[in-house]
């Protein structure tokens, strides 16, 4: 067997490999949400996501003081 037939070989085991993963994946994807309702408010409650952030004053640095 020839160099250049393993290495063909091996790329269409690569691809075909690929292929089932990615069908795999997507038929478990079957439109359900992450988080219901109650997680989503729970979630928003606790990160306060639902708040605007406060603007940034005058001279106020962006970067963390370390």
């Amino acid at each position: 067997m020839s160099r250049a037939v393993l290495i063909a070989l091996l790329l269409a085991v690569a691809a075909a490999s690929s292929a089932a993963t990615v069908l795999i994946v997507n038929s478990r994807n079957t439109g359900i949400p992450a988080l219901s309702e109650e997680q989503r408010a729970v979630r928003e409650k606790f990160f306060s996501s639902d708040k605007e952030l406060p603007s940034i004053k005058e001279g106020q640095e962006m970067r963390p003081r370390w």
